[in-house]
């Protein structure tokens, strides 16, 4: 098989194919045995027709469209990788010669000819990595952090008692709703719990029980969330039944002894305070993240495949049944453009420092998806498996991957110019080389790593 590419613009090529007859003929063999199973010919079993039987009845332009059909994604993806490209969608194909119609004698049965016009992954060229810096907020843990998480720890063990007064901010309001369209009752609920300032229900509810009693009732206009009626506007009456407050237990030594494993306050005190200092930490590894991301990206250059984009913007306000939303689209399309010119950089990124995935990292992040989802993992991973998006699966693994080894090979300081060391967030080199010792050793250096390579087409610059 022999193929060239032309480079159409930054993020274009067009391949051309030339397949011989030799091996385009495992095809038209395979496209006569599946025929000869469906077509039924007096005289023959199905699956025993001759091919000579098949020209006469099906004729032979419908086995080499068979042939042709079946072998072209196959060539394709040869020809992909001979010429080491790297799709970001689907390819646009037109067969331009196909095998000869009529019996030919040996080597002169003609070839399949075939164009195939596709988007790619652009070269781009990211920045010197030990060229970079990047600085990060002070550690710096303050009495108000550590009141801050005791409070929440008062709460979780806070007792709700009613009181008579008007509901203010923060209160919990037992109450009932009924909500109307035109007079017509379209939903109501009873006797649920509300935590007034929460938000988590309708829009205005905060608003109209701030202020009432027990026992009081108000009206308010809101637009529905969910059910048959959502987006519509409705009228909702509201009755605050009981208003409670939560009063909290007094910080001292018994409260200390009740909500964890220490004698005293003051012990528990300092628990709190490390724990708010490791938070602070590991914030520091995500501003660092995203600092060094929007750095690498405001020094690349990144053309950006349009058909790519609108491909994704199509098929998500499809599945939204908005796709006459002119303003969504023009806010999707700006969504999927930041996705694609993200992973275009963090896959030549992972490329560039050879990310392997690990099965174990594989896995890993498969169980922490299924628990997003509210999954069980085998399940999720069956799934995942069956729908054909492990690739890309690893393809997200290998680009957080390849972040966390880039913040090694950068500077980090904090506010104050100190060095900063993120080993424990990120990794260091020398625990990788041990981990991937041990994996090989285990079970084999073939089967121990996922090497990323993203010649698939990337379908995942989610919006």
């Amino acid at each position: 098989m022999k193929s060239a590419v032309e480079t159409l613009d930054a993020t274009k090529v067009k391949l051309t194919v030339e397949v011989p007859y030799d091996e385009l003929k495992p095809s038209i063999d395979h496209a006569y045995q599946h025929i000869a199973e469906q077509v039924t010919v007096p005289g023959f079993r199905k699956g025993k027709v001759p091919p000579r039987i098949i020209d006469q009845r099906v004729g032979r332009v419908a086995v080499i469209e068979h042939a042709v059909n079946e072998g072209l994604s196959g060539f394709y993806a040869e020809a992909v990788r001979e010429n080491k490209l790297r799709p970001l969608g689907q390819p646009e194909v037109e067969v331009t010669k196909v095998p000869a119609l009529t019996a030919a004698p040996a080597g002169e049965e003609g070839e399949l000819h075939f164009t195939a016009e596709v988007e790619v992954r652009p070269e781009i060229t990211v920045p010197a990595l030990d060229s970079l810096t990047i600085s990060v907020d002070d550690v710096t843990v303050t009495d108000e952090d550590v009141a801050t998480r005791l409070d929440a720890l008062r709460e979780r063990f806070g007792t709700l008692v009613g009181v008579d007064r008007p509901a203010a901010e923060g209160d919990f309001v037992v109450l009932d709703l009924q909500a109307t369209i035109d007079g017509e009752t379209v939903d109501s609920v009873s006797g649920i719990s509300y935590q007034i300032g929460s938000g988590n229900m309708l829009e205005g509810l905060d608003e109209a029980l701030e202020g009432l009693s027990g026992g009081e009732t108000t009206t308010f206009e809101t637009t529905l969330a969910g059910g048959d009626h959502a987006g519509e506007k409705a009228q909702v009456t509201v009755t605050a039944t009981t208003v409670k407050t939560r009063e909290l237990p007094a910080a001292d030594d018994d409260f200390a002894q009740l909500a964890s494993e220490f004698d005293t306050l003051a012990e528990l005190e300092a628990d709190l305070r490390e724990q708010a200092a490791k938070n602070k930490a590991s914030g520091q590894a995500v501003q660092a993240r995203d600092l060094l991301l929007e750095q690498l990206l405001a020094a690349t250059e990144i053309p950006v495949p349009a058909g790519v984009v609108e491909a994704e913007v199509h098929r998500h306000l499809e599945n939204e049944g908005r796709l006459e939303d002119a303003e969504h689209r023009a806010e999707v399309g700006e969504q999927a453009e930041t996705a694609l010119r993200n992973q275009i950089l963090l896959d030549t990124l992972a490329e560039q420092l050879e990310v392997k995935v690990s099965q174990n990292e594989l896995l890993d992040y498969l169980v922490s998806a299924s628990r997003q989802y509210g999954m069980d993992p085998n399940t999720f991973i069956q799934t995942v498996d069956q729908q054909g998006q492990i690739p890309a699966m690893v393809g997200e693994v290998a680009r957080s991957k390849a972040l966390a080894i880039a913040l090694r090979r950068i500077t980090v300081t904090d506010a104050s110019g100190a060095p900063v060391d993120l080993s424990e967030f990120i990794g260091s080199d020398e625990e990788d080389a041990l981990e991937d010792a041990a994996v090989q050793a285990s079970v084999g250096a073939d089967d121990s790593d996922i090497v990323f390579d993203d010649e698939a087409p990337a379908e995942d610059a989610k919006a």
